[in-house]
């Protein structure tokens, strides 16, 4: 259903009869008004902070291209469109099934009926016909189709439908989120001990306990640890935000860099974004991330010292690894929005359905950004050498290509807990701006969208295709994190960088004091006084899966035949290929998958450092599958292919708004049958080949 956009017309002056229904007390659960008279046989009970603006008992989900429906009750809050099956009784939860979305998440609101044109609601539209069923087109590639039969639902049609058009606008604007305008922040009272019980072990069980947030110091010091980088430690330099606000409160530097010298070193690249650490290779391989040298910094004799200490302090060569290779944030954003529009049911024939999807270029991005990470971890794996990521924001394409590269590399970053870690520090702890990329408030601008994320979790599905039993998720995990992207519950999703995070909670209280030593001290002994505490936020992090989904949705985010967690990061067998250039103490480039010498703006005016040989070239490392000709990847290490038939569409994400296809995360239809015991025999395959009995 395609409807012409409508164009601009007075407000609509508000909904007729019942406004502000189902509007309960502040802070306690909130029923639908009116439902008993409607034939329901108890209170829908919503999160607090939530309220029901219309609900519509009686109307029916169209469920694919059978004509089938199931009848149920259609709910607007201030929060998310929901539908409740049957008599199926409501949840405490934020989004508990597929057959609820999130009002930012509806890209477009299209009504029809027999007798007039569909038409697209916006807030600003005034609706001249009574709908008789509405198409919820979301941006998670969802189509959600709600009739509404000629039994006396009428009047609850125009309202709801209405009530969403304007429930959106309002949801695209929350506020401030210090504030926890319209609903948007978390319940402030506990739950009952018995509910506060079971979600405390369901979030242990799911490996929430277990995912490191990196709001505190400890965090970092225990996966500094864990990664066994010696030669490292964590600073407090921007404990307070000071020196780079988009930065991290801690960050992973050499040892013999004292915090005082650091601060030199901010000023020369841009927004302050210094190189620090992101992973360490078990072979001696370092990886950075880095912004770009800012161009109108001129360092010093001192400056020059401690970044060149920065950069190669002790660590052989250094390989500079620039995104310009990578698609940029725009051509992620038009790729994204042509693969969107050709995913709508009836946009291109079949015929010619697989050239569109080429011509997207979806998937070229797909393929460069595999390939990239694969010329980078094989750096890291095959030279022990140092490779700082570069891109002049440090905050959209570094994140993707360094998490990219955790992953071919680092076996525990493929287990749920590991991976829900390397967001953390990757994407939210990095400062990438979430709310800008993704599109989640209606105040930024659409040239500042890119969902670069989305891209990251399109090729980390890639990896899970072709090595299913490397990782310990499932594709259903992959989409849960896809689909809850769009949602601005979460505090994963809310905010640009940890300084805004930190200015989402609950003002500290003035008998703080801070010390330059030991931080925010609470005189009376409180846990304010622990240094490096997290931060309280009003939003949860998304993994806290029990709040959306029940036990048995997320037991199918685990791999049964994923490996189990290693204990230690895995050692190579024998040392590793000794490095030509060794004590040298290069700079080089990465380009086109070929090192050359690049000397740093400082050093322009000498001439260039050359190494005594130049190194092979990387570029088909990756669609050979090894590292160099047809020898096999060393323990721990992935190495995809990613030519061109091995990169495929993500069809139980993309296609899930075709009515022939429906798949969702937990479909039980024809195909998604037949897609998952295509799935089960991959797996087996592998199983047998990398663990024979």
């Amino acid at each position: 259903m395609n409807g012409a956009p409508g164009g601009r017309r007075p407000a609509f002056p508000g909904l007729p009869g019942r406004a502000g229904a189902g509007t309960g007390g502040p802070g306690g659960p909130v029923g639908l008004g009116g439902l008993g008279a409607l034939g329901a046989p108890d209170p829908v009970p919503v999160p607090a902070g939530e309220r029901v603006l219309e609900e519509a008992a009686g109307a029916r989900q169209r469920c694919g291209d059978g004509g089938g429906s199931v009848p149920g009750t259609l709910l607007c809050t201030n929060r998310r469109l929901a539908f409740l099956p049957g008599q199926a009784p409501g949840s405490h939860g934020l989004l508990r099934s597929e057959d609820e979305v999130a009002l930012p998440c509806i890209r477009e609101l299209v009504a029809a009926s027999s007798f007039s044109k569909p038409k697209v609601l916006t807030a600003t539209s005034t609706l001249k016909f009574i709908p008789e069923e509405l198409a919820v087109f979301c941006r998670d590639f969802r189509l959600l189709r709600f009739h509404f039969p000629e039994n006396g639902l009428a009047l609850q049609a125009f309202r709801v439908a209405n009530a969403i058009a304007q429930a959106r606008e309002a949801a695209m604007q929350p506020g401030d989120a210090t504030e926890g305008h319209d609903g948007w922040s978390c319940p402030a009272e506990a739950p009952p001990e018995e509910e506060e019980e079971d979600e405390e072990g369901d979030e242990e069980e799911e490996g929430l306990g277990a995912t490191l947030l990196f709001e505190s110091l400890q965090d970092w010091e225990k996966e500094l640890e864990r990664l066994g980088a010696a030669g490292w430690r964590v600073s407090v330099v921007n404990e307070r935000f000071d020196m780079a606000p988009s930065l991290p409160r801690y960050l992973w530097v050499p040892s013999g860099l004292l915090d005082h010298d650091l601060k030199r070193t901010f000023g020369h690249f841009q927004e302050r974004r210094v190189p620090r650490l992101c992973w360490h290779h078990p072979g001696g391989g370092d990886l950075l991330r880095a912004a770009g040298f800012h161009p109108a910094s001129e360092p010093g004799s001192e400056d020059v010292r401690c970044l060149e200490m920065l950069l190669l302090g002790g660590r052989g060569p250094c390989v500079l690894a620039d995104t310009a290779e990578l698609p940029s944030p725009a051509d992620v954003q038009l790729a994204h929005l042509k693969l969107r529009a050709l995913c709508l049911p009836g946009a291109v024939v079949e015929e010619k359905w697989l050239s569109a999807l080429e011509g997207t270029r979806w998937l070229d991005h797909v393929r460069t950004c595999l390939r990239k990470a694969v010329e980078v971890v094989s750096l890291l794996a095959g030279r022990r050498c140092s490779v700082v990521l570069q891109e002049p924001s440090d905050r959209d394409l570094n994140c993707l290509l360094a998490s990219l590269v955790q992953l071919l590399g680092d076996p525990h970053a493929r287990s749920l807990p590991g991976f829900q870690s390397l967001v953390q520090r990757e994407w939210v702890a990095a400062g990438h701006p979430f709310p800008r990329r993704l599109g989640l408030l209606r105040r930024d601008t659409p040239r500042e969208e890119a969902p670069v994320f989305l891209l990251f979790l399109d090729c980390t599905w890639q990896l899970l295709r072709q090595f299913p039993a490397d990782f310990g998720f499932t594709e259903a995990f992959l989409l849960a994190l896809h689909d809850s992207s769009f949602s601005p519950y979460f505090s994963t999703f809310r905010f640009s960088c940890q300084r805004q995070r930190g200015h989402g909670s609950p003002p500290r209280p003035r008998s703080q004091t801070y010390r330059p030593v030991g931080g925010w001290q609470d005189p009376s002994g409180g846990p304010g006084g622990h240094r490096g505490g997290p931060s309280a936020c009003p939003f949860p992090p998304v993994w806290a899966w029990g709040l959306r989904y029940s036990r048995e949705q997320r037991e199918r985010f685990r791999n049964p035949a994923g490996p189990p967690a290693p204990a230690e990061p895995p050692t190579p067998d024998g040392p590793a290929a000794p490095c030509p250039w060794r004590g040298a103490g290069p700079v080089l480039a990465l380009a086109k998958g070929s090192l050359c010498p690049h000397p740093l703006p400082w050093r322009s005016s000498r001439p260039p450092l050359r190494p005594p040989q130049r190194d092979p070239p990387l570029e088909s490392r990756g669609a050979r599958g090894g590292i160099s000709g047809g020898s096999c990847p060393p323990p721990g290490l992935l190495l995809p292919c990613t030519a061109g038939p091995c990169v495929r569409l993500w069809h139980r994400c993309y296609l899930r708004g075709l009515p022939q296809e429906q798949r969702g995360r937990f479909a039980p239809s024809w195909s998604g049958l037949v897609e998952e015991l295509e799935l089960l025999q991959d797996r087996l395959r592998a199983w047998n080949t990398w663990r024979p009995r």
